[in-house]
């Protein structure tokens, strides 16, 4: 199948089920009939899903015992979950 905009041969992918079709030139994502319900489907399912517990924490007597302070590499940071769409169109 070639590419609308610019006429390049359109690689063909599936992703989590959802087959698209993108221009590696133009970076142009099409999609067959149907495939936009399933990623709106599969969108509605991944937002739907119960975000994950908070690890429970000790607890600490005294704070101003430890000196090491938030650039200590043990110092935990949250990690940005990645989504649906995300991932789906990576293409990199």
């Amino acid at each position: 199948m070639k590419c609308p905009i610019d006429g390049s041969d359109l690689v063909i992918t599936d992703r989590s089920g959802v087959e698209i079709d993108f221009c590696p030139k133009c970076r142009g994502v099409w999609l067959d009939r149907g495939e936009l319900d399933k990623i709106i489907e599969r969108s509605a399912q991944y937002a739907a899903a119960p975000p994950r517990p908070e690890p429970l924490r000790e607890e600490r007597g005294d704070y101003h015992e430890d000196d090491r302070g938030h650039r200590d590499e043990s110092y935990d940071r949250k990690r940005k979950r990645r989504g649906f769409l995300g991932e789906l169109f990576d293409f990199d």
